[in-house]
């Protein structure tokens, strides 16, 4: 069946894709002729092999040019993510650095590059570097920073003004002009021209310390040195001076595993380096792994250099170099060089990537690959296993305090530092959906879907009410994300394949056609969804917990004479407890900031005569 279907392939440039019975993607290519590279597929063996060996369906979209068939198969690959691709382990928006495009503008973190005309710089290689870059910016240049997109004004000017960190436009203490000069040093060192900035910034120095300014020459002096902190000391000896701007990269492979390291010199120095850890590596080329990270870095970055060099030819150069052309905007050439210092430079990249591989080879062995992981993509019949989970979980009493909170799980293993709670807003009585609608709708829609990346999967702690109200909070939210929910009873999967949620119906496998799924209580995926569940359940909790608890203080204070909303504040902030207070001298109490011993004795007098 597959090769009558070959044969009514098109010969035009293209993108390919096999599917099985199920209608699972399993690879995605693209081909400057698609008819003859199916072909190829049908003679070969190993991956090739295996991939029309598992395929039940073929189909093809035809475009107008390679560039075209090359952008179109790295969005496919992203979007199916297929097992026999090879695929970025840690796959997720990259982060940029953006100057918003105002009278004033002001430096943000985003992973979302929008057409808005502020200046976009990036992508860095993950969430520390950018906000390593921005605070280190932050800090030695004074840019606003709390006066919001867009720029609004301000009665008074605020801390980062005293501390030399902001010009204060909000409160008109600059002008246009002087602001302008701190942007064009920002954007000349986030370009990679940090020479000049240093030039001038050392030459303001020597001003400041001849006219006897000697604060504003210390305040340059902290600004030289976090320039050089953020791209090394101009007085370090460049590879070469003369090296042009240029990127390369080294590549090493261990089975189903590889890396790719991506080095950016600028003016003969070494400014940045990028490294990505690849999976479904098996049987592939150099040249394929290259071009899965070229595909996912390329089609995204802000500045691409006019030279990269690869260790490897390209068999479709000159499609290579008219995609990241028409990125640059300029002419980028591709090449992979025979002799020479360019060599010297991908033997380096080799031996990081390699180096790099086996650390994370090593890490693997450590902690072990989560088998619940894999059997969380057979049953839920997910395109990949789903590395990031994050979990929904509700709690109120009697319809007070409704809080929600989410978890997130990497790799199997809890990343607490990116839990977050929320107050439910709008609601005066319980309603567990509604709750769960609006938690999951400002999941996505909030700041929280700038500065977190996309989950694998959604885990709901509930059942088949709660998982609708996901859903429909993610349809209204664009966004799609597998979702599963765990009722608590008899510790059933909830598969939300009636609410018409396209990831399930487009997987058609038998498990679909449930509504609810029991797993063996041993099951690796269900003790992964259990072990999500309760820490979501529990932090929830936690957190309605301490709202009441709050809450319960306050109503206590009230009854105190004089007290008032500054007082109660002060209170709170430093005991924790009535017994806390109750057992309190009159001394500790009015030692409170804003209290005062003759308070503090009426305080105490209230809790002594049995106030609470």
């Amino acid at each position: 069946m597959l090769l009558e279907q070959a044969g009514l392939i098109s010969t035009g440039p293209g993108v390919y894709i096999f599917r099985t019975p199920a209608g699972r993607v399993i690879y995605v290519g693209k081909a400057k002729n698609i008819k003859v590279r199916i072909a190829q597929h049908f003679k070969g063996d190993g991956k090739s092999g295996r991939i029309t060996r598992d395929a039940g369906s073929l189909e093809h979209i035809v475009t107008q040019n390679e560039v075209e068939a090359l952008v179109l198969e790295a969005n496919l690959i992203k979007q199916h993510r297929p097992r026999y691709n090879v695929l970025l382990k840690d796959d997720k928006h990259y982060p940029f650095l953006k100057l918003t495009k105002e009278l004033y503008p002001m430096l943000v973190v985003t992973r979302k590059v929008i057409k808005d005309g502020g200046k976009y710089y990036g992508p860095f290689p993950d969430s520390r570097a950018v906000w390593r870059a921005k605070n280190l910016i932050d800090t030695s240049f004074a840019l606003r920073k709390n006066s919001g997109i867009p720029f609004e004004r301000r009665k008074r000017p605020c801390l980062n003004y005293h501390m030399k960190r902001c010009l204060a436009p909000c409160v008109d203490l600059t002008t246009p002009e002087e602001y302008q000069k701190i942007v064009r040093d920002v954007t000349a060192v986030l370009e990679g021209k940090a020479k000049d900035v240093l030039e001038n910034l050392r030459e303001s120095m020597r001003v400041a310390a001849h006219e006897r300014e000697f604060e504003q020459a210390a305040a340059i002096r902290d600004r030289v040195a976090a320039v050089q902190k953020l791209f090394g000391s101009d007085q370090q000896v460049a590879l070469n001076v003369t090296l042009e701007d240029m990127d390369f990269l080294g590549v090493a492979q261990a089975g189903e595993f590889a890396m790719v390291q991506h080095f950016q010199m600028r003016a003969g120095r070494v400014i940045g380096r990028d490294k990505r850890f690849l999976t479904g590596a098996e049987d592939s080329t150099e040249e394929e792994i290259l071009k899965a990270f070229m595909q996912d870095y390329y089609g995204v970055a802000m500045q691409i250099p006019p030279l990269v060099l690869v260790p490897t030819e390209f068999e479709d150069k000159d499609v290579w170099e008219e995609f990241m052309t028409s990125r640059a905007h300029r002419k980028v050439e591709l090449r992979h060089p025979q002799r020479g210092e360019k060599v010297d430079l991908l033997e380096m990249a080799t031996r990081n990537a390699l180096n790099g591989l086996e650390a994370e080879l090593a890490l693997l062995d450590k902690r072990g690959e989560n088998p619940g992981l894999e059997g969380l993509q057979e049953v839920l019949a997910l395109p990949a296993r789903p590395w990031r989970i994050e979990g929904f979980d509700n709690s109120n009493l009697f319809g007070t305090h409704i809080v929600s909170g989410m978890v997130v799980f990497e790799g199997g293993r809890s990343r607490k530092g990116e839990h977050r709670r929320f107050k439910v807003k709008g609601l005066d009585h319980p309603d567990d959906y509604a709750s769960m609608h609006q938690t999951v709708y400002r999941r996505f829609t909030g700041s929280l879907s700038d500065k977190l990346p996309m989950p694998d999967l959604l885990m709901i702690d509930g059942g088949h009410g709660q998982v609708r109200a996901a859903v429909d909070a993610l349809k209204e939210a664009g966004v799609q994300v597998p979702v599963v929910g765990l009722a608590k009873r008899e510790e059933t999967l909830i598969l939300p394949s009636i609410y018409g949620a396209q990831w399930w119906l487009s997987a058609g496998t038998e498990i679909g056609k449930n509504r609810a799924v029991a797993l063996p209580i041993t099951h690796p995926a269900l003790r992964v969804l259990i072990a999500v569940r309760d820490e979501v359940h529990h932090f929830a909790v936690t957190y309605h917990r301490k709202l009441r608890a709050e809450a319960m203080l306050k109503s206590v204070f009230d009854d105190v004479p004089g007290i008032g909303e500054k007082r109660r504040e002060a209170l709170l902030e430093h005991f924790t407890s009535i017994e806390e207070i109750r057992a309190a001298s009159v001394e500790q109490i009015g030692a409170v900031p804003g209290l005062g011993v003759n308070f503090a004795k009426v305080v105490k007098a209230h809790f002594d005569a049995g106030g609470a």
